[in-house]
Formats: structure tokens, sequence, C-alpha cells
């Protein structure tokens, strides 16, 4: 058997403000931005993995989310509560400063950790990545 991982749901509150920041500041690629009916298929993508595409799902009461439920995650999400996922960058310090000058918000300068040089920023609507250049020689692995 093989699986590929190729989506991953963003929820965003507006769409058009998550299309100018993933493309406008991050760099992605729009994948696809079609109009089914009320609903609006919108992905982007890094654009060293085209395949891998990110939805910017609208957080909207929908035939899978009732309104109070739409209203609980939005609370989280403003209050960041929802880790999304992480980047690698070759050169942390300077991938933060090019996005920083961007207004990309963050929550601190790139510090050394275990792992690599990391830090934490966010998109305007709470979901927040890990930026993350991996130590020379890799990543350590587990015993």
């Amino acid at each position: 058997m093989s699986l590929q991982f190729t989506h991953h749901t963003i929820y965003v509150t507006d769409q058009e403000e998550a299309k100018d920041f993933y493309v406008g500041k991050l760099g992605f690629n729009v994948n696809t931005d079609a109009q089914m009916g009320d609903f609006r298929w919108l992905t982007v993508s890094p654009p060293a993995q085209p395949e891998m595409e990110l939805i910017l799902m609208p957080l909207v009461p929908s035939h899978a989310m009732d309104a109070e439920t739409c209203e609980r995650l939005k609370e989280h999400l403003r209050a960041g509560h929802l880790p999304t996922g992480a980047f690698h960058t070759d050169d942390c310090m300077a991938t933060y400063k090019e996005l920083a000058a961007k207004g990309v918000e963050f929550t601190g300068e790139p510090q050394k950790e275990i792992y690599g040089i990391a830090t934490v920023f966010k998109d305007p609507f709470g979901n927040w990545y890990s930026l993350s250049q991996p130590p020379e020689g890799g990543y350590p692995k587990s015993q």
C-alpha cells in the first residue's frame, strides 16, 4: 500500500485575506480557486512542494459544522489554540527577517534549539506554524 498526504485543511475566517497572506506574504502559489455553487474551493502550495496543498477552508456553518461549533472553533482559532504545522527553511534568520518585513507576526526571533534554529509565526486568523532550520547533520535520530 502507498499513501501520500496531499491536502491539509487550514481554517480561515476570510478566504480573500487568507489568499493575500499565503500568496502575498509567504509566496505560495494558488493551485485551485474554484467556485462550486456557494462554496469556494481555494488551495495554495509552497513553491518547493506543489504537490502539497493547503485548503483555505472558510469557517462558516455548513452541512459539516453547525453554527455553534463554528463559533467555538473561531474562538479557539483567534486565541491561537490550533497549532497548524511546521515549515523548514535553509536559513531561519534570513526567512524570519524577510517575512517580518512583509508584516508576518512572529512570537519572537529565531532561537537555537536541540532540533535546529526555530521560531513561530501566525497567520491573520490565529493559526500558528513553527519555522525551523534543521541542524547541520540533520535531526537527531531516536534510539
